[in-house]
């Protein structure tokens, strides 16, 4: 005997595992396809991202009373005190980031009018969080350089890892769920 959700039921738990591994290998295919093959190789857009994130982290810095500067022959070097500071290169631009994070909301269900507010607002707080990191390697170089290394590689990478892990588990326990109708 064979039974049927009524309508309007949620999909059973292996749909939703299945839909999101689907959706989730195909926007693989292309952010490899579409990114790696095509973008990376070009360049430009590592290229403005790094600029741009050096040129946030050093308005930071000077909004908080250092004197840093974005070097005139790298525009991708932040110069603390006319010294060089921090460079950003591709993998620390955010991009990787940004997609990881969309492509996880847009892959796991739910609403597209929340998708369509909370993709763009959590890139946003991904990138206030790179600048904040940029403005504090430098200031972390300045000071004590000798501690940069372990900053970048583990400090700052477990702050915004676990940053993101929470918008991703706001959005699978809060928003990606339609608010429970009340009984009739």
């Amino acid at each position: 005997m064979q039974t049927t959700a009524p309508v309007g039921a949620t999909p059973s738990g292996n749909r939703l595992l299945v839909r999101f591994l689907w959706v989730a290998s195909a926007m693989y295919l292309v952010w490899f396809f579409g990114y790696e093959q095509w973008l990376a190789h070009d360049g430009r857009l590592d290229a403005a991202l790094c600029r741009h994130l050096t040129q946030a982290g050093v308005s930071l810095l000077q909004l908080a009373g250092f004197t840093a500067t974005v070097s005139p022959t790298n525009l991708s070097l932040v110069m603390m005190s006319g010294e060089p500071s921090v460079v950003i290169g591709p993998p620390c631009n955010g991009l990787v980031l940004y997609a990881l994070f969309g492509g996880f909301v847009l892959a796991f269900p739910g609403s597209w009018q929340r998708k369509l507010w909370f993709i763009p607002l959590g890139m946003a707080l991904i990138w206030v969080l790179n600048v904040l990191r940029v403005a504090a390697l430098a200031i972390n170089h300045h000071y004590a350089h000798q501690s940069v290394d372990f900053n970048h590689h583990y400090t700052f990478t477990f702050v915004v890892y676990a940053c993101i892990f929470g918008l991703w588990m706001l959005w699978a326990r809060r928003l990606a769920v339609k608010p429970s109708q009340p009984a009739a």
